[in-house]
């Protein structure tokens, strides 16, 4: 008998240990519908208030009318008195006695259902607060959560893959190493081009007066001049007149 209560308090201890870790699991996601459903229910209870501020109305508008009644059924009795029918009058006091009875039953009625309104506004307001903060609280708990995850997640792959970054940055290197060789031959190509081909080449017959380039501009100084020459002998011309 001790070893099947030990076994069965095990199996008790084993479900509750599996019920919480569930519920841990999943705390933010119970959380949140727990906020839900206190959402839905102050929906609901929204549509009982309503409920009862119709009960408010039809009471108030019920005494608006009793009284409208007793007023008239006076006005009939006193009418009733100025005719020496004392009888009639003393049976319209029963109907207003009647009436006046109802009315203190719908009054009280009345005072009832203010109250609760009153009452049930001030506790959705409270609660709607409530909800206001818990949902305040879901998106940070999600948040902070997700946070966590992301952190948990690097972290293990900086401890998983931290070969693999060395290894990502030594190839970073040797591409930038290959950047800068090719670049360094392109300059060194264009320097040798200068010295040793068709650039320098032609940077030497220039210099040497040789080549179509070197007698272009000698032409177009030559030009330039006999401009110069032709616009000078009209105002020598002008002086010795």
């Amino acid at each position: 008998m001790s070893v099947i209560t030990k076994i069965m308090t095990l199996v008790r201890g084993s479900a509750r240990e599996i019920g919480e870790s569930v519920v841990d699991a999943n705390a933010t996601r119970i959380y949140e519908q727990e906020v839900v459903e206190a959402k839905a229910s102050i929906a609901s209870a929204k549509t009982e208030l309503t409920g009862v501020m119709a009960k408010e109305m039809q009471t108030a508008r019920a005494i608006e009318k009793l009284r409208s009644e007793v007023s008239r059924y006076e006005g009939l009795a006193v009418e009733a008195l100025d005719k020496s029918q004392e009888a009639l009058a003393e049976e319209v006091a029963g109907k207003i006695a009647a009436l006046e009875q109802e009315l203190e039953e719908q009054t009280k009625a009345h005072a009832n259902f203010v109250m609760q309104v009153s009452r049930l506004k001030d506790l959705i307001k409270s609660a709607e607060a409530r909800v206001r903060e818990h949902e305040r609280e879901v998106g940070v708990v999600k948040t902070t959560e997700s946070v966590y995850r992301a952190t948990q997640t690097i972290s293990q792959s900086l401890g998983q893959g931290g070969s693999k970054l060395v290894s990502a940055r030594e190839s970073l290197e040797r591409i930038k190493q290959r950047h800068e060789d090719m670049a360094d031959r392109m300059v060194a190509a264009e320097q040798l081009d200068g010295e040793l081909g068709q650039q320098a080449l032609e940077k030497k017959l220039m210099d040497a007066g040789v080549g179509e380039a070197s007698r272009r501009q000698s032409d177009i100084m030559a030009r330039i001049k006999a401009k110069q020459a032709g616009a000078a002998k009209p105002a020598e011309g002008g002086g010795n007149a």
